[in-house]
Order: structure tokens, then C-alpha cells, then sequence
């Protein structure tokens, strides 16, 4: 009998090459991260108790079997994670501004995440999963894309709940235009949608978040409950009748924002498994932003993503500050 996950998550597992400091002859010395958004959230989800599985691929290289090894020390079930002979583990290289945003440079042509295939799918586990996550980085190209709407279907048959998280990333896409049907697609099949203020106007064409959030939510009423982050400036949520605004911490310190938005997500997915979609009230919304804001906050205070993750009691004490 399979295993039931309260998440499975499936995309990219990557090595994230953050900027850390300048060698003694002043090159830039570049710190490997283990992450991917997709084993972000899981890692987060972790932290709070929840049990998790991934589903990708990596290479038989070095930085895949580093991959392995931190996801299974973070206590993510693995079991589910394909390795690759011929193609190598994506390596992303991160320039951070003196803001903590990020340029990123991928080397990923092809990456061994790009090469998972339908064959590869647990189909029967993610259907008796509770939730079942997903971004874009699985739908850039051809194959991976087919597996990702396999899994999609397998989520859908068992009645899981369906979370999705755009994280546009420009460079890896033929073009925008493609990158635009997939996000509508994954937006035509969430119950979860968790959305960045550059992806949602990108989608809309309005920079105002009520607006851009009323267009999805008119085209997309598969979608029970929509949140929009906006880095500094706060995240919204948008569900049924309501919309509340929780602003963001700024309390400094800030290195960069590597798996902030991944933080904010599995912290959203935790409360859903608690509470449901059905019946939330404002004082539910505005408790499960906050949580997520604080969380996301001490994340953008460490480097890299997956070993950055904060306790429950830290974010707790935070918020209590």
C-alpha cells in the first residue's frame, strides 16, 4: 500500500550558485545551494510537520547526488526522484542586487529535470496525496511538460487539491508567448494559486492587484483561493467575497530573496491542510499571511533555500515581537 503525503511536489531540483563575498585575489566566490521551488516548498512543509514527496529528476553527477542527499536530510521522501546518465543536474547561477533580488543565469540545455517522462510518474500516489504542487519550470519543454499533465490528471482523479505557483523565469522559455499558455494552463487547473505581482500582470496586463486578481478569478473559477505576493510591499489574498492585505516584515538584514516565495506557498499549503478551503473567514486569511510573510521574511535573511528554512518557533517568536 502506497504511502499517503499530506504534499507531493514535483519540478526542478537544482544547485542555486549564490554570491558570497570575493576571494583573497577578488573573483566572486559562488556558495552551492541545494533547491528548486518545487523541494523549497517541501522543505518548508517539513518544518511544519507535514509529510512530503518528491518527483523529478537529477544527473549522476556530484550536485545530483548533494540534491539527494539534503532533500532526504530534510526529511522529504525521495523515493520518487529519477537520476539521469546521460543528462546533467541544472545548475543555476544568482546575482543579487543590493535589494536581495535576484538575476539568474541557468545552465540547463538540457537539464536533467527537463527529461523526467510520463513512464516516470507515480500516478497512485500523488492521487491519495491531499495536495499536489506544481510550477512552470516543468512545463518549459515538451517531455517534462507531458509528465507534469500526467501527474495533473493522477491528482485530479484521486480528488487532491491542486497548488500552483507560475515562478516565471523568462530565460528558460523558447518564448513568452509559450510561457503564457502554460501558465493559463496550470491556472485552469489549480484550487491553490499562489502568484507574484510581476506574473500576475504579465498574465492581466494591470499592474493593480484587485483588478489583475478579479480577471483571474473571472476566467479561472476553478481557483478557491488566489494570493498575490509583492516582496516589500505585502501579500494579498483573495477568496470567495474577500480581500485582505497583510503588509510585509522589514526589519533589515535582508541577504537575498532565494525561497521567500517558495516559504510564503508552503506556508499557505500547511494552513489549507488544517483548515480546509471551505467556510475561511478575514481573521483565517489575515493569521495564514502573516505566518507566511514572517516565514518568507527569515528566510531572505539566510542564503540558498532548502537549509534555510526557518523552525515554527521562529516565525512564531516573530510574529510575537
Amino acid at each position: 500500500m502506497e504511502t499517503k503525503f499530506d504534499v507531493v511536489a514535483l519540478g526542478e531540483l537544482l544547485i542555486d550558485f549564490t554570491e558570497n563575498g570575493l576571494s583573497a585575489q577578488g573573483n566572486p566566490i559562488f556558495e552551492a545551494n541545494p533547491g528548486g521551488a518545487p523541494c523549497n516548498v517541501l522543505a518548508m512543509l517539513k518544518k511544519l510537520g507535514r509529510s512530503c514527496a518528491f518527483v523529478g529528476k537529477v544527473g549522476k553527477d556530484m550536485f545530483g547526488q548533494l540534491l539527494k542527499t539534503t532533500a532526504e536530510d530534510a526529511g522529504i521522501c525521495m523515493d520518487y526522484l529519477a537520476i539521469d546518465s546521460d543528462a546533467r543536474t541544472t545548475l543555476a547561477f544568482v546575482k543579487t542586487a543590493d535589494n536581495g533580488d535576484r538575476d539568474f543565469s541557468f545552465f540547463r540545455n538540457p537539464g536533467a529535470d527537463m527529461m523526467l517522462t510520463e513512464a516516470e510518474i507515480p500516478g497512485k500516489v500523488i492521487e491519495s496525496s491531499r495536495i499536489f504542487h506544481f510550477g512552470t519550470l516543468s512545463m518549459t519543454h515538451e517531455k517534462v511538460r507531458s509528465a507534469t499533465k500526467r501527474a495533473i490528471e493522477s491528482a485530479k482523479a484521486g480528488g487532491t487539491w491542486i497548488s500552483f505557483d507560475p515562478n516565471l523565469r523568462p530565460p528558460l522559455w523558447e518564448n513568452l508567448e509559450i510561457a503564457r499558455e502554460q501558465i493559463a494552463y496550470g491556472l485552469s487547473k489549480c484550487d491553490i494559486l499562489k502568484i507574484a505581482d510581476n506574473e500576475l500582470e504579465f498574465m492581466t496586463g494591470e499592474a493593480d492587484f484587485d483588478k489583475g486578481a478579479a480577471i483571474l478569478r473571472e476566467q479561472y473559477p476553478n481557483i478557491r483561493l488566489l494570493n498575490v505576493t509583492a516582496g516589500p510591499g505585502g501579500s494579498f489574498s483573495y477568496y470567495k467575497d474577500l480581500r485582505v492585505f497583510q503588509p510585509a516584515f522589514q526589519l533589515g538584514g535582508t541577504i537575498e530573496t532565494t525561497g521567500a516565495g517558495d516559504t510564503f506557498c508552503a506556508c499557505v499549503l500547511d494552513f489549507v491542510l488544517t483548515h480546509g478551503l471551505d467556510n475561511l473567514e478575514e481573521k483565517d486569511l489575515r493569521e495564514m499571511l502573516q505566518f507566511a510573510n514572517a516565514a518568507a521574511y527569515l528566510v531572505t535573511t539566510k542564503r540558498g533555500a532548502i537549509r534555510s528554512m526557518p523552525e515554527h518557533e521562529q516565525v512564531e517568536a516573530l510574529i510575537q515581537q
